[in-house]
């Protein structure tokens, strides 16, 4: 190196000296004092500055660095950036603003009031429960505390409305099933009342009263040799049907699982036996029509004989005398007869004939 050269050495561009960067420490104090987030920027470039730039010792540059730091933080304290008084108030000012737009819109438009969900089905009560502004809950109205999964099958007894917590309580029971007289208490089921010994149509009558479900009512033939009818048939000679045995038994309860069994027996003026056997499952009205007998005995013996009951026997009514072909009166379709070739005629003036049926025993037929 030549002692002699007085050749200066070049010189820093101005934004890497000293004073610039001195100026931009001054910057981030002035930005902080009037806006906390863009003087927080500009510290972060003054560091990003120091560290870069200028020829500086490196506890120079971390000197300048926390000298940065709470450069900013002492500007933003005195132009006021810290205090949270104003944000408070802000943050004041839109709950009260909130709160009187909410009181506005209470007082201009009335809370949807709780209508009365008596007799509909709990899914649909608490839908209308929720939308009117209350919180439904739901127990068993009866006393077995049952629990409610399914609540579109049960119906709403009772509603008992907090209107204080918007709230409301059901008391619901199964579909189906009667209210109780307050919730919780029992289940007022309908009693079977006493119909044996009536026709079919003064039964039905009797059942419709006490408040039994009449789908819930099944028909039987007392007779083997009678083939129960169905409800239409029945009601349409419901004169004719007679009911001989009931289930359940008279006063005794009905509800909605119960099913209530009639079991008919069907005979006319015409009919030498004109009562019910003393047990169900009698295989013929009127022993003569047997042809199992092989005594072929006549009808008028037949006719003094009493109940099939007694005699274990009978048909549907038909009577039939001894001699083959002769004439046996009014007759059912179906029943049995003897002997073969016996003639007779139904209600309505059908002729009939006593013959095999599918079943390879005689039965009157159509002639």
């Amino acid at each position: 190196m030549n002692p002699y050269n007085t050749t200066p050495p070049p010189s820093r561009p101005w934004w890497r000296t000293t004073p610039a960067l001195l100026g931009l420490l001054a910057l981030v104090a002035l930005l902080s004092a009037v806006f906390l987030p863009l003087g927080f920027l500009v510290m972060i470039a003054a560091v990003v500055a120091v560290w870069v730039l200028p020829p500086w010792r490196w506890y120079a540059r971390l000197g300048a660095t926390f000298g940065a730091f709470f450069l900013m933080l002492f500007s933003a304290g005195i132009g006021g950036q810290l205090d949270d008084n104003r944000s408070d108030e802000s943050v004041a000012g839109a709950q009260s603003a909130n709160g009187a737009n909410a009181e506005a819109t209470s007082s201009s438009t009335p809370a949807p009031a709780l209508a009365d969900y008596t007799g509909e089905a709990l899914g649909a009560a608490e839908e209308g429960a929720r939308t009117a502004g209350f919180e439904p809950g739901r127990h068993d109205a009866s006393p077995e505390d049952r629990p409610i999964v399914v609540r579109s099958a049960w119906t709403v007894c009772f509603q008992k409305a907090d209107s204080a917590a918007k709230s409301v309580a059901f008391g619901a029971v199964k579909d189906g099933e009667p209210c109780p007289a307050k919730d919780g208490g029992p289940l007022p089921w309908p009693t079977m009342p006493d119909v044996e010994g009536d026709t079919y149509n003064t039964a039905v009558k009797a059942l419709d009263r006490a408040g039994i479900d009449l789908d819930s009512v099944t028909l039987d033939d007392v007779y083997l040799d009678v083939d129960a009818p169905t409800a239409e048939e029945a009601a349409e000679e419901g004169d004719e049907w007679r009911v001989c045995f009931q289930r359940p038994d008279e006063n005794s309860e009905v509800t909605s699982t119960t099913t209530v069994h009639l079991d008919l027996g069907r005979w006319t003026d015409a009919d030498l036996v004109q009562k019910c056997p003393s047990v169900k499952d009698t295989t013929y009205t009127i022993p003569a029509n047997d042809p199992d007998r092989g005594d072929g005995g006549d009808s008028t013996s037949s006719g003094s004989s009493g109940d099939s009951a007694s005699s274990g026997s009978g048909s549907s009514g038909s009577s039939s005398s001894s001699g083959g072909g002769s004439g046996a009166g009014t007759v059912h379709p179906g029943s049995y007869c003897s002997p073969s070739g016996a003639t007779g005629a139904t209600k309505a003036g059908t002729p009939m004939v006593c013959g095999p049926g599918s079943d390879g025993r005689n039965r009157w037929r159509s002639s």
